[in-house]
């Protein structure tokens, strides 16, 4: 198993360590949870790297970085809706987004297609990031970073529809 690989199972042996510090309730707790999701991002930003410079792309990877990705994220959302620090409704659109754009890869997938990620979703991403990151550390006015997040997010979502609405074929 390649290092990218290894990577990118951290990061999901991650999401329980995670939860933990957030379940526990002890001093200092979200700020462990935010060194741990901070850990898991940079794991997402180092994994593709290595895999694409060391020319060690897999379809293990393919699959489980996504998934990995997604697994932190909604960790991450629903233990803010679990301290309420962000609305339940906030974190149904990030969630549907993704769920929404998984079925159009899919989709694309099973006619030989590939859709890569787009500068919208990779600022979607890193806002995502930020802001969750802000609201676990209880930064002021985080509330603001998380609505950026949740327009773009939405923003994201329309253009990958829009660019790839071929794929989506209503008569059959």
């Amino acid at each position: 198993m390649n290092l990218a690989n290894k990577l990118t199972i951290l990061r999901i042996i991650l999401v329980p360590v995670f939860l933990f510090f957030i379940a526990i309730k002890i001093k200092y707790g979200n700020l462990f949870a935010a060194a741990i999701f901070i850990i898991a991002a940079i794991t997402d930003t180092l994994d593709g790297y290595i895999a694409r410079s060391r020319k060690e792309v897999t379809k293990f990877g393919k699959f489980m970085d996504p998934l990995a990705d997604k697994l932190i994220v909604t960790s991450a959302l629903v233990s803010l809706v679990e301290l309420e620090k962000i609305a339940s409704w906030a974190v149904m659109i990030i969630v549907a987004r993704e769920f929404a754009v998984t079925g159009l890869r899919s989709l694309a997938a099973s006619e030989g297609r590939v859709i890569a990620a787009s500068n919208w979703g990779k600022a979607k991403t890193v806002i995502q990031i930020i802001a969750i990151i802000a609201s676990l550390v209880e930064v002021p006015y985080s509330e603001i970073l998380m609505a950026i997040a949740i327009v773009i997010t939405i923003v994201s979502g329309v253009d990958y529809f829009v660019k790839n609405k071929d794929v989506i074929d209503y008569r059959t």
